[in-house]
């Protein structure tokens, strides 16, 4: 049976158009998420943030 609770949500670079693709708990964190990742088009960290 699959987790309850828990969605997957898509983290696009701000710089290029590479994707993430990870989850989150919407009950305690239900703003979008921004985080700094690796992006290897880019070969460098950049903010990525949570899209719908």
């Amino acid at each position: 049976m699959a987790k309850k609770g828990r969605v997957q949500v898509k983290l696009r670079s701000s710089e290029s158009a590479y994707v993430y693709v990870t989850t989150k708990n919407p009950k305690t964190h239900p703003e979008r998420m921004e985080i700094r990742k690796y992006d290897p088009t880019l070969k460098r960290h950049t903010g990525f943030k949570e899209e719908k």
